[in-house]
């Protein structure tokens, strides 16, 4: 038990340095941007990066004071207590994810007021674990922002609260970042380096590690788009339906927010939960069929508890290459399980008894086992299940459809730019050997570090 909390530690420190990483290479992009979109993704990604950070950070601490808690708040002469049951983990997944706009009649029908675009993105967490979708900008043409990309989460427990946060940003004029390409050399040789990772960690030690601090990772001092929080949300068990569904929004700006826009206060998604006890066989061994449809007494067949059914096969090949079981027997709710023992049987004594109510009608499989230690196998797994069952509720009734999404692809303003070192401009022709030509090798190689960061950053997603 030890050594896997030290494992799980270990990576999310590894995820917890990699973000690290990744928010300096935001700083050095954000310092470098000459176009206004390329300057809303960095801003966008070290918004993320922040985020996770302060994430891991936290969990990092709530692991080490439940560490310490359990080694000094029991005594050595106290009596253990047997472990509680605990419930199987799933995966969630949002997708179809709109948010409807309320826009005045003058504005959207009679196209007065100002121009003004925005830029927004939503922010997912549950637990630890944060995502994002893609940016996306709107104006008054649009009656609803609409993201494309399902965002999945592969560790959740049938508490999970997951939480949205709609960011955005009123897009400026493109005058607004017209003279970067002539400042890109000081602003690249005064951008964050690698020691800004040890400052980070550094602040976060000295402030106790609370991980909820947003003093604790200081505001580049480059310049760049703000974006702000316009919305939240938070999603739990209850709102999973294998379907369509509204939910509420609380609204977190004014209409005199720069970056305000005009919600109608409610969010539009697909929730959908897998517990891995319906995906996963949880039990599999040999079984003899007593009584069976119409099977004979003292077949042998090889029994596959798999979410909702015991699902029986002639061998356990047959289970691999997805051949037509011989019999399913259904497990619900409902269900009743009783374990028995045959007196005079000299093999296979134990007995596994489990009974449906069908209307009026009630029908009892008896399966027999080798020995009592499969019987307690069986019904340890079953138990586990009903008790899965009780605290995934809904999400146990069928398997619900969560499709993987798509491995994400840089921003396509990013994807057409090339590196930085060609967006430069200089105001004279650079002399073979002179300083000016160092630099630019310099600058030209921490490009090429920017976007092997970026591409880590997208690939990771």
């Amino acid at each position: 038990m030890d050594g896997a909390r030290e494992g799980s530690d270990t990576e999310l420190q590894r995820k917890l340095d990699h973000e690290i990483r990744m928010r300096e290479g935001a700083c050095k992009l954000l310092a470098a941007c000459s176009q206004r979109e390329q300057a809303l993704e960095a801003t966008k990604s070290l918004l993320v990066c922040n985020s996770r950070i302060l994430s891991y950070m936290g969990e990092l601490q709530r692991r080490k004071e439940a560490q310490v808690l359990g080694k000094t708040g029991r005594r050595p002469s106290d009596s253990v207590p047997p472990p509680e049951r605990t419930p199987c983990r799933g995966r969630v997944c949002i997708s179809d994810l709109r948010i409807p706009l309320m826009w005045k009649d003058t504005e959207y029908f009679k196209n007065k007021g100002d121009p003004h675009r925005w830029a927004v993105f939503l922010l997912l967490q549950l637990g630890e674990q944060i995502q994002d979708t893609e940016m996306v900008l709107v104006d008054r043409t649009l009656t609803d922002i609409s993201f494309q990309n399902n965002v999945l989460f592969a560790e959740a427990g049938p508490d999970f609260e997951l939480r949205l946060e709609l960011y955005g940003a009123c897009v400026e004029e493109e005058g607004a970042l017209a003279g970067a390409p002539k400042r890109l050399a000081t602003k690249l040789s005064s951008s964050l380096g690698r020691s800004s990772g040890k400052r980070v960690r550094a602040s976060l030690d000295s402030a106790g590690g609370s991980g909820n601090s947003p003093i604790l990772l200081p505001t580049p001092t480059v310049g760049g788009p703000r974006f702000h929080l316009l919305a939240h949300t938070t999603l739990t068990l209850a709102a999973v339906q294998d379907g369509f569904r509204t939910h509420d929004l609380a609204l977190a700006s004014h209409e005199e927010n720069p970056a305000w826009l005009p919600l109608y206060g409610s969010v539009c998604c697909r929730l959908a939960a897998q517990p891995l006890c319906m995906t996963q066989p949880t039990a599999s061994g040999t079984l003899r069929v007593q009584h069976a449809g119409e099977l004979r007494n003292g077949t042998l067949v090889h029994g596959v508890l798999k979410g909702t059914n015991l699902v029986c096969y002639w061998r356990s090949e047959d289970a691999d290459t997805g051949q037509e079981p011989l019999f399913t027997i259904a497990i619900n709710k409902e269900t009743r399980v009783r374990a028995g023992e045959l007196e005079q049987a000299s093999e296979w004594p134990f007995t596994l008894s489990i009974s449906n109510q069908y209307g009026e009608d009630a029908v009892t499989n008896t399966l027999q086992v080798e020995s009592r230690e499969a019987l307690q196998n069986w019904m340890e797994a079953l138990w586990q299940l009903f008790f899965d069952m009780s605290q995934w509720k809904h999400c146990c009734d069928e398997v619900m459809k969560i499709e993987t999404p798509a491995p994400r692809k840089p921003p396509q303003a990013l994807a057409k730019q090339g590196s930085l070192y060609h967006e430069m401009v200089l105001s004279e022709p650079v002399a073979a050997g002179g300083p000016s030509e160092g630099l630019l090798l310099q600058n030209n190689a921490i490009s090429a570090e920017i976007r092997a960061l970026l591409s880590s950053y997208y690939s990771d997603r």
